[in-house]
């Protein structure tokens, strides 16, 4: 993970982290906390599921260009 990865997933943390506890701290009963935490936590699931599919989909381009690569070069060695 390059810099800039690590400084957007510690600002993205910290931004959850600051929403949680706006949320927890805020003047609302019981049940509608509850509804934001819940709302919240699918919300950052569904973010972590996107994120590892991107993930692994730019993987398995790079992985695709290493093979076509290495093949061409063996091609052109034979």
């Amino acid at each position: 993970m390059n810099d800039s990865n690590k400084i957007l997933t510690a600002i993205g943390a910290g931004v959850l982290v600051g929403a949680a506890l706006g949320i927890l701290f805020a003047p609302d009963k019981g049940i509608e906390t509850r509804k934001k935490i819940s709302g919240q936590g699918k919300k950052i699931v569904d973010d972590v599921q996107n994120k590892f599919r991107s993930g692994r989909d730019k993987f398995n381009d790079l992985k695709d260009d290493l093979l076509q690569t290495a093949r061409e070069k063996g091609n052109s060695i034979v």
